[in-house]
């Protein structure tokens, strides 16, 4: 089984910028495309396979589900099957904020289930380049109470600025940033950022400030002030962004319940086994390669299945890998 392919779904925003067509290697008149959902199991927006290098492919033009409902733990591996069933447990993306995205947070497993009957959200941005002077915006600077946090989010802003923006830590971003953001963590990416995402398959998000932008209908973006008091992680932590190790070709970046996340670095030639019973995800972030027979470039991602795990990794590229 050769690592997959999948049509990426690139999704229009109104803080949507322009670097992501180009990033990728593609044309597409589409405006402000925010993101680009590289591999999805979301339902109604699932991935669909592509041309991988194989002669009548039988399994190009299958979505993500079908090709797990059809290669089970084989494409999966036992123990994710066996947790998720034909659900895949990942959402990859780019990234792209031309304009400053609103101020958000996603709720725990337990909370989502019981509202919305699926995952919560726990994610991560690896932030790819970023303009000079762009700012990430992640946890709390100072405590409040969720009596505090209601009482800021209902506050008018005062020249375009929200007391609830006060008490966001905000960081200045830079290529190669991590930054860690478990469900309950308020946060914000800041304009002039190109980041890749990897998330539990949610699209669950309270939206708590949004610069008082309209949709397209001129109608103002709905909030979820009341939503999101319940969903916030109160604590203060006295760091926000996630430090490791750029100087190794494999580095650990993430360890966590939903997924396990590095840097893979490869000069000529490399090969690869996390020995886990998962797939693997390979999200290209620069270079190209051959990954066990099939060709990947900068902003390309491949999903490589369960029982063909090791990666025989030939070129010059810079990835992401994530596993189960």
């Amino acid at each position: 089984m050769k690592p997959y392919k999948f049509e990426p779904y690139l999704k229009t925003t109104i803080w949507g910028g322009y670097q992501i067509a180009p990033f990728k290697g593609i044309y597409t008149a589409q405006p402000n495309i925010g993101e680009s959902w590289e591999i999805s199991g979301v339902p109604g927006h699932e991935s669909v396979a592509i041309e991988r290098g194989l002669v009548d492919d039988v399994d190009v033009g299958l979505n993500l589900v079908q090709l797990i409902d059809k290669y089970k733990e084989k494409l999966i591996g036992e123990k994710v099957y066996k947790k998720y069933g034909n659900k895949f447990p990942l959402l990859i993306k780019f990234i792209d904020s031309r304009q400053d995205l609103s101020v958000q947070v996603h709720p725990d497993d337990k909370l989502a289930m019981a509202r919305h009957g699926c995952a919560g959200k726990t994610e991560m941005w690896y932030v790819i380049k970023s303009d000079v002077g762009a700012k990430i915006h992640a946890g709390l600077s100072r405590s409040i109470t969720p009596d505090e946090y209601e009482q800021l989010a209902h506050a008018e802003p005062i020249n375009g600025h929200s007391p609830m923006q006060d008490v966001i830590a905000t960081h200045e971003a830079h290529q190669g940033d991590l930054f860690f953001l478990p469900a309950g963590r308020l946060h914000a990416i800041g304009a002039g950022n190109f980041l890749a995402e990897i998330q539990q398959t949610s699209d669950i998000t309270y939206r708590v400030y949004d610069f008082g932008r309209k949709d397209a209908q001129g109608k103002p973006r709905e909030l979820h002030i009341e939503q999101a008091k319940e969903a916030i992680d109160y604590q203060v932590w006295p760091e926000y962004r996630t430090s490791y190790d750029s100087t190794k070709p494999n580095s650990q970046l993430i360890t966590c319940p939903y997924f396990k996340v590095n840097r893979v670095v490869v000069q000529v030639a490399a090969q690869i086994d996390f020995k886990v019973d998962s797939f693997v995800v390979v999200v290209c972030l620069w270079g190209e390669a051959n990954i066990n027979g099939v060709k990947v470039r900068q902003g390309e991602t491949l999903l490589v299945p369960a029982c063909e795990n090791v990666l025989y990794i030939f070129g010059n590229a810079t990835f992401l890998t994530a596993t189960m």
